[in-house]
């Protein structure tokens, strides 16, 4: 055979080799066994909020998480205090004014920097803490 001819040759059997391989090899996904092909992936949460899942739903609202295991039933994210009385505190993502419940504790008092909760007899302070 002639140098032209081997290069020719050559030539001829990449471009084969590069056809079976971009369209023939992805079609041997399909042959391969079950144990090399990729199972369905299923997200284990460990009790924690899944993180996949928006916080706002399409129309705005947020969602209410519950709350995870180990944290305070109580969190205290904001005060609005008016001295006459018609004060506002945000608990657990809720708007509450004193005498209402939240997490089954009753809002006794609201004062400029902390909540004074009731439970069962049991008074229980939250301080609100200061941001960074």
């Amino acid at each position: 055979m002639s140098r032209n001819k081997i290069q020719n040759h050559n030539l001829k059997f990449k471009i084969l080799s590069l056809i079976l391989l971009f369209y023939l090899l992805p079609t041997t996904y399909y042959l391969l066994p079950a144990c090399y092909t990729q199972q369905e992936f299923i997200y284990d949460s460990k009790d924690k909020r899944d993180p996949f899942i928006p916080l706002v739903t399409p129309d705005g609202r947020l969602l209410k998480l519950e709350p995870e295991e180990g944290a305070a039933e109580l969190s205290l994210e904001g005060i609005i205090y008016d001295k006459n009385g018609l004060s506002y505190a945000v608990v657990n993502g809720e708007v509450v004014r004193i005498g209402e419940m939240v997490s089954g504790y009753q809002v006794l008092k609201i004062e400029d920097r902390k909540v004074v909760f009731i439970k069962e007899g049991q008074p229980q302070e939250i301080e609100l803490k200061k941001e960074e």
